[in-house]
């Protein structure tokens, strides 16, 4: 015999309560194969969780549109800080900037090696570095490093770092909103299970073939077990 298994994933939770909803507005009340007052439940549940799942994918498709974005700030903002660091360790080596001002910048114990840049942290953490850096050095009467500028760096380090900060918020909304749509799931497969016990009990006493046909109108999935035939 077949067995029925709730949806597993919202875009079958939905399809299910919406069959069950749309084949009872298509049928008489006397006719109907369960309670109004589950009927009326399971309208607004459908109603909620079709608004939740909307939202949840708005905010993901929006989130994964600024990550694409944002990862192209990340590239251009790691190229030119890595440029920059290695363009001030050649000036050192040319002894044109001295090598304990390389404490300006926190590279004194760096050996000559450009930090590692590879997360989004260690990024935000060495651009301000660097930023801070070579600005206390010129302040302090040192010649400017160009190709690349500290003001073309800054540029692309604020665009890296306001993107960083909006992927984060993007991100918070998402998780928020997720959190709502995981928290309904129970609520949602409850009353689909509510409605196919209704429905399974109502036709109770048809037979097989015809048991499953009715109960399939309103949204009840059922599968076979290997080697079961589909009847």
């Amino acid at each position: 015999m077949p067995y029925r298994r709730l949806p597993n994933t919202d875009s079958a939770r939905i399809r299910a309560l919406r069959s069950a909803v749309e084949k009872a507005a298509d049928t008489d009340f006397q006719e109907l194969l369960f309670s109004t007052g589950t009927l009326d439940e399971a309208k607004s549940v459908l109603t909620h969780f079709e608004h939740l799942s909307a939202r949840y994918q708005q905010l993901y498709d929006t989130q994964i549109k600024a990550g694409k974005s944002f990862a192209g700030k990340t590239k251009n903002a790691r190229m030119y800080i890595s440029h920059f660091i290695q363009v001030l360790y050649m000036c050192v080596m040319r002894s044109e900037i001295k090598e304990e001002q390389l404490a300006l910048y926190g590279l004194e114990e760096a050996n000559m090696v450009v930090p590692d840049l590879t997360s989004n942290e260690q990024l935000l953490e060495w651009g301000q570095k660097i930023i801070d850096g070579e600005h206390q050095r010129t302040i302090q009467g040192g010649v400017p490093i160009y190709n690349p500028s500290i003001a073309k760096v800054k540029v692309m380090f604020t665009l890296f770092k306001e993107g960083y900060q909006t992927q984060k918020l993007h991100q918070k909304a998402t998780a928020r909103v997720l959190e709502d749509v995981a928290a309904y799931r129970e609520k949602v497969d409850k009353i689909i299970f509510e409605i196919w016990e209704e429905v399974e009990k109502h036709n109770s006493g048809l037979s097989p073939e015809k048991r499953l046909a009715r109960n399939r109108e309103y949204g009840i999935v059922y599968y076979y077990r290997k080697g079961e035939i589909a009847e």
